[in-house]
């Protein structure tokens, strides 16, 4: 598969890509305009729009490559997702990168499919839970949720949320958001860590943060055994990490956005029913 060219990193495009203030300071009222928002990372407006237009455009080219891929049109002709539906992302920073998998299948989709990405940097499923008025005031005909890896997070060897209370949360925000609002339920699993990495990158070591493969697994498997369909992303993303052996790679995001294509394109029905899905094996 080819991949879109990487943009160069720099420590004011890490914070553009993950955090958008807009999303987590909506209960203050309405959002910034785009110089507030600017102001609020240290950019200037032309700034701003310079480089959101750079991320969307890498975007826009990794859905071109992947539509170019070879199986991709019977894949893309295969998505369950129709014209005047609501498709609405939740999950935490792998999601809401501005470079994400949901960022890349939103240019893939038919006209007349509006995506809105909910997700917010750093959220447990507790959190999500908590935001179950705001997700279900978007009226969503569907919801891909991808959550778990802020639960299993560690400080100084604790986890931050108790794997019953995981399994708790996540199925209580999709059962309330279904019950309020109709949508169908797609769960995509946590994408993997390089423990290596994660022990030796300079702000986890200093704020004692740690992740373990077996803890996001165990994530992956809870969900795996739900009624609904699940894309198991752990494969697609191997070895597509950033630095901090946590984040993915533009590259890894693409490889994401591939495995929810095939995986969706290929389900012989609307994923409404039990279904699992997989994506494609890691390429060497």
């Amino acid at each position: 598969m080819t991949t879109a060219t990487t943009p160069t990193p720099d420590p004011t495009e890490r914070m553009l890509r993950f955090h958008q203030p807009e999303k987590t300071l909506s209960h203050l009222g309405p959002a910034p305009d785009q110089a507030g928002l600017a102001a609020l990372l240290g950019l200037d407006p032309a700034d701003y729009r310079t480089r959101l237009n750079r991320l969307d455009e890498h975007n826009r080219t990794a859905a071109a490559a992947l539509a170019a891929a070879p199986g991709a049109a019977a894949h893309l002709a295969g998505l369950p997702f129709r014209p005047g539906e609501h498709v609405v992302a939740v999950g935490e920073s792998t999601t809401a990168d501005r470079l994400s998998w949901f960022e890349i299948l939103r240019h893939l989709l038919p006209d007349g499919v509006r995506c809105t990405n909910l997700a917010v940097s750093g959220s447990t499923t507790t959190q999500a839970l908590a935001n179950v008025p705001r997700l279900a005031s978007h009226r969503p005909d569907w919801v891909l949720c991808m959550l778990g890896a802020n639960d299993v997070q560690r400080l100084d060897g604790i986890p931050l949320v108790a794997a019953a209370e995981t399994r708790r949360a996540l199925r209580a925000l999709r059962d309330l958001t279904v019950r309020r609002t109709g949508a169908r339920w797609i769960w995509l699993t946590p994408t993997g860590v390089h423990p290596e990495r994660v022990a030796q990158y300079v702000h986890f070591r200093r704020a004692g943060l740690a992740w373990a493969a077996a803890d996001l697994d165990a994530v992956a498997d809870l969900l795996l055994a739900e009624p609904e369909a699940t894309v198991d992303t752990r494969a697609a993303a191997h070895d597509h990490l950033e630095e901090d052996g946590l984040h993915l790679t533009p590259a890894g995001q693409q490889r994401v956005a591939a495995a929810v294509l095939e995986a969706l394109g290929t389900s012989p029905t609307r994923p409404d029913q039990n279904t699992a899905l997989t994506g494609p094996e890691p390429q060497p």
